[in-house]
This record gives C-alpha cells, structure tokens and sequence, in this order.
C-alpha cells in the first residue's frame, strides 16, 4: 500500500481552504491520511527539521495510556501507517492494559509518521474509553446479551467507530448499521415509538411486524408507549403466541424509567399466562450497576447507549524513547525503550 501525500509545509496549510456550508464538520478519510487532523506543530517540527536535514531521522516511539482500559482502535492505526515504511508493535485489540503501560511502539524515519501523532492517539483513546465502557457492561449482564445503542448520542462521523468499539469491548452487537457492518456483524435492533405513534396501537405494529420482516427476524416488541407495560405485554403475547421472541421496556425516566421492580412484574405476569418463553430486553439510561439489578429482577438482554458513547476517552501520550539507537526521554521519564512482552508486531 503506497503511502498517500501528506502537509508538507505551513504554505499548504496557509493556502488550504474550505466551505463550511457546503461540508458536513467531519473530516473524510483522505483529510485524516493527508494530515489535516493533526495539530499544526507538527508541520511545524517537519519544516524545521526538513530544514536541518533530519526529518529521515531514526527514532523509536511509544505510546502509554493514562489509566486502565481495554484497547481498541488497532485496526485504524494500522491502517493509517500501511505504507509509510515504519514498523509497528501493539497490544492485541480488545485486550486489558493498566495504568501508563506501553500499548503501541513504532520504529522509523520520524517523518514518516510524526504527522499522525495526533491522529493516532485520538482512534486509541476514544475507541479504547469506549471499549472499556462496553466491558464494564459486558461484566455486568454475565451470560447476557448486551447490544450498544449509543450512535445517537455522539456526531454521525464517529458512531460507527463508537460501537464497532463496544463489540471489541464485549457488547454482542450494535444498532448502527455501519458499526456493526465494520465489525464484521449484522445491526440489531427493534422499533421505535415513532412507529407505534403513527399506527396507534402496539398490537397492530406488532402484527405487522411479523408480517413484514424477513423471515426469521425475532419479534421484539416495545410495550411502553400506551399502556401499562404488563398490559401490554400480555395483550401483545395472547396475539403472537410462540411467535412473540421478546418485549422491550424502555419507560421514560418522566415515568420513573425501567426498575427492578417493573421488570419482575412484567416477568411474573407473563409467566402467570404461559409465556415463559418471551424475554425481556431493556433499554434507556443504563449503567453496569443498573443492569445488574435489573438482570436480577428477570430482565434477559440489555441495550445500553450513553453509558457506552459518554465514556472518557482514555488518555494516550507518545513519547520518543530512542533516537539513532540512543536512549531518550524527556524529563520525568526513563530513557530507553520500555520492556512490553506482550507487544505483537502489526507492521
């Protein structure tokens, strides 16, 4: 793979222009490879060291993260590097690492990839807060299914990295269709109220629900929007019958939201009436805490959203660490490269 052209000097980035009204904000594939992501000092340090004759320079690099996490991410530095010549080292994605250990390592001309620093850090640590958020409720449901709802709640340029990251941290799937498509998944999900506003009544979207999917698509169906949740449940289930996969809960918080003690009576209702089969999933404001709670009141599947796309980004720094084979560091840090055992070569 050949490496694209890059911001050569600060004359390009005087001369570049854009139409605010004519683009949406988010920066294109071919604008992030180009470097016009990064942040301006670095075109800077390519000028003055182009000027020195040392941008072919040879140094190792290092990347740390600031707390403990999941990392994710992997694939995009790579493929923002292919090409460039330099060698690189990573941890695998969606393994755990703590506090200030040594994620990624790249070796080579500085010039190659000192533009990318910017870049780079921010794939890993926005989609490594991200995949950590995941695990956490990953580690809550158990054996329970967890599906990432959270494109929302984030810019429509950075949803599908957002929930490809929560399948890497242990989601089992994600409602974005490009997300889930990048992870090598088919999208999951429902209905909305919406629909069930427009028709007026949750038994006949549910009838056409049946009607109208593909063949083999499980019957979810949302029981909040008009009635009682168990009411509706049940008048939902005595329709379907077997063919009834699950209801979901996803009662406004201007109701008091979805509680244990909601879930174990729509649980309970159904089994009363023979529809111990139908399960339970459960969305809107959860936290690994709430879900906890709620997986032991019977609800059997979860749909988490801001708590997945609100995390953190965890923070990465890249410091250099050998320059021409000579151990470096800046003050407060230990020259040298730093002994990663479990860093796999990538490039």
């Amino acid at each position: 793979m050949e490496s694209p052209r890059t911001i050569q000097n600060l004359k390009e980035v005087a001369d570049f222009r854009v139409t605010p009204g004519e683009r949406l904000f988010s920066a294109s594939n071919q604008e992030i490879m180009a470097g016009w992501t990064t942040d301006i000092y670095f075109i800077k340090t390519r000028e003055i060291l182009r000027a020195m004759g040392l941008d072919g320079t040879e140094v190792t690099a290092e990347i740390f993260a600031g707390r403990e996490g999941v990392l994710a991410g992997v694939p995009e530095v790579k493929t923002l590097l292919a090409g460039t010549g330099v060698e690189v080292w990573s941890l695998p994605e969606g393994e755990w690492f703590g506090e200030k250990e040594v994620v990624m390592r790249i070796h080579g001309p500085y010039d190659r990839f000192g533009i990318y620093e910017t870049a780079i850090l921010g794939i890993l640590a926005s989609s490594s807060g991200w995949a950590t958020a995941a695990r956490k409720c990953r580690e809550a449901a158990g054996n329970k299914r967890v599906v990432c709802f959270g494109a929302r709640h984030v810019h429509p340029a950075v949803a599908p990295v957002m929930e490809r990251a929560a399948i890497v941290g242990g989601a089992d799937g994600a409602s974005c269709i490009l997300g889930a498509k990048l992870a090598g998944q088919e999208p999951v999900g429902t209905l909305p109220h919406a629909v069930m506003l427009i028709v007026g009544d949750t038994v006949e979207v549910a009838l056409a629900y049946q009607r109208t999917m593909p063949q083999g698509t499980p019957v979810i169906v949302l029981v909040d929007t008009f009635k009682d949740e168990a009411e509706e449940a049940l008048r939902v289930a005595r329709v379907l019958g077997k063919d009834l996969a699950a209801i979901r809960l996803d009662t406004p918080g201007e109701r008091g939201g979805v509680t244990p003690a909601l879930v174990k009576e729509v649980r309970a209702r159904l089994d009363q009436a023979g529809y111990n089969h139908v399960e339970i999933l459960v969305s809107g404001g959860l936290t690994p805490e709430r879900i906890q709670l709620l997986s032991q009141a019977g609800a059997d599947s979860f749909g988490v959203g801001s708590y997945i796309s609100g995390a953190a980004p965890i923070d990465m720094t890249m410091d250099l660490k050998e320059v021409t084979g000579k151990p470096v560091a800046k003050r407060g840090r230990i020259p040298g490269i730093t002994p990663s055992p479990r860093l796999q070569r990538i490039l």
